[in-house]
């Protein structure tokens, strides 16, 4: 099952996955494409107000102090379209529903669901892409 400790290890992989996917295999190492995912359902998280924004500044600063990437380049060839098509295909979809891993409370809470709010996923991906070539 995809809850506790397990759902905390897939945070970042459907959005990431996406960005695999979109930007074609070999363009992204896994893990940086996970994190990318990972500021993505933060920052995701926060818009809903399942999160502050000091989590949400946690995390980014935890990810650049690990080096890891989190924003798309310009040359990337991600926008929101295919963003939305290869997440539906990733395999925590569920009878045609998407399912995340997100924050929420306190942290190290995570919740893997499909009830979240869809334009905050659209706004998210939207600021995420805003200056890739692919959204132009």
């Amino acid at each position: 099952k995809e809850a506790g400790v397990r759902a905390t290890l897939n945070l970042g992989h459907t959005f990431g996955h996406g960005i695999e996917n979109g930007s074609g295999y070999g363009a992204w190492l896994h893990g940086e494409a996970v994190a990318i995912g990972t500021a993505m359902a933060a920052t995701m998280s926060a818009k809903m107000g399942w999160i502050d924004e000091s989590l949400v500044k946690r995390t980014y600063d935890l990810l650049i102090k690990a080096n890891c990437p989190v924003e798309l380049p310009v040359d990337s060839p991600m926008n929101r379209d295919i963003f939305l098509k290869t997440m539906s295909v990733d395999k925590k979809v569920a009878n045609g529903k998407l399912r995340l891993i997100l924050l929420k409370g306190d942290l190290g809470n995570c919740v893997f669901t499909g009830d979240f709010d869809e334009e905050a996923m659209k706004e998210t991906i939207d600021e995420f892409v805003a200056e890739c070539k692919g959204a132009q």
